[in-house]
C-alpha cells in the first residue's frame, strides 16, 4: 500500500514541480496575462452573441406589441361605432315605450324572441 502512495506521491510531485527549475519557475509558452486575455475574448465573444439574442428578442418583442396596439385599436373604433348605433337603437325604444299600444307591441315582440331563443336551445 505504501509503495502505490509512494508512486502516486512521486507522479504528482513531478507534475507539481514540473515547472520549476533550480533558480525559479521555468517560463511557460503562455504567460498568464495572454492566457487572461484570451479568456477575456472568449467571455466578450460569448456576451455579444448574448446581446444580439436580446436585441432580436426585443425587436420581435416590440413588432408583437405594435401589432396588439394597431389591433386594440381598430377594437377602440369598432365599439366607438358599435356604441353610437346601440345609443341611437335606446332612443328609438324610448320613443316606442312612450305611448300605451306600442308597450303593448314591444311586449309581443319581446316574448316572441324570448319564446324563439327558448326552442332554440331546448332544440340545440
Amino acid at each position: 500500500m505504501n509503495s502505490r502512495r509512494d508512486i502516486r506521491g512521486s507522479n504528482s510531485r513531478a507534475a507539481l514541480f514540473d515547472g520549476i527549475e533550480e533558480g525559479g519557475i521555468r517560463a511557460t509558452s503562455y504567460s498568464s496575462h495572454e492566457i487572461d486575455e484570451h479568456d477575456n475574448d472568449r467571455a466578450v465573444e460569448g456576451l455579444q452573441d448574448r446581446v444580439n439574442i436580446l436585441k432580436r428578442l426585443t425587436g420581435d418583442i416590440h413588432e408583437e406589441v405594435e401589432g396588439h396596439n394597431r389591433m386594440l385599436d381598430r377594437m377602440g373604433d369598432d365599439m366607438d361605432a358599435s356604441r353610437g348605433i346601440l345609443s341611437g337603437t335606446v332612443d328609438r325604444f324610448k320613443t316606442v315605450f312612450e305611448t300605451k299600444s306600442s308597450r303593448r307591441m314591444a311586449t309581443l315582440v319581446a316574448s316572441f324572441v324570448a319564446l324563439f331563443l327558448l326552442v332554440y336551445y331546448l332544440t340545440k
